[in-house]
């Protein structure tokens, strides 16, 4: 069957990132997007944000940016053919890229791209005051 899709991204990441580090762009200016929702189906995607930790572990920890918003593939998990329907759908997703697998400390994705800022950061606010509390 091949390499996962999360090792398989990673490795493809991981390429890119070294070609751009040899064309002058440094580490340190870099953030990876795995490209969730882009030439995968619906298990893919899923997988991408199940092992958003293990993802980035496996890209010498970069920064990455997750776009799960109003994608495709939270309207066909969910049954929402409207993607302006799909911001619950979207939050889930963001939570779900901000696990890691509790033996660090960093959260496994940096910058969220979504469409509903407020209900994503509201979202967010809770999930960071739950991992912190005592």
């Amino acid at each position: 069957r091949g390499e996962g899709v999360v090792a398989g991204v990673a490795r493809e990441l991981m390429r890119r990132s070294i070609a751009a580090e040899n064309a002058g762009v440094p580490r340190w200016l870099q953030v990876v997007d795995p490209g969730i929702g882009f030439a995968k189906d619906v298990d893919g995607n899923l997988s991408l944000l199940k092992g958003a930790d293990a993802l980035r572990r496996n890209c010498d920890n970069l920064p990455f940016l997750f776009g799960p918003s109003r994608k495709g593939f939270i309207g066909k998990v969910a049954g929402e053919p409207d993607p302006e329907e799909r911001d619950y759908g979207t939050v889930a997703a963001c939570l779900a890229c901000l696990q890691n697998d509790g033996e660090h400390t960093e959260e496994a994705c940096s910058l969220l791209r979504v469409h509903n800022v407020k209900a994503v950061k509201q979202a967010v606010l809770v999930h960071e005051a739950i991992q912190n509390a005592k």
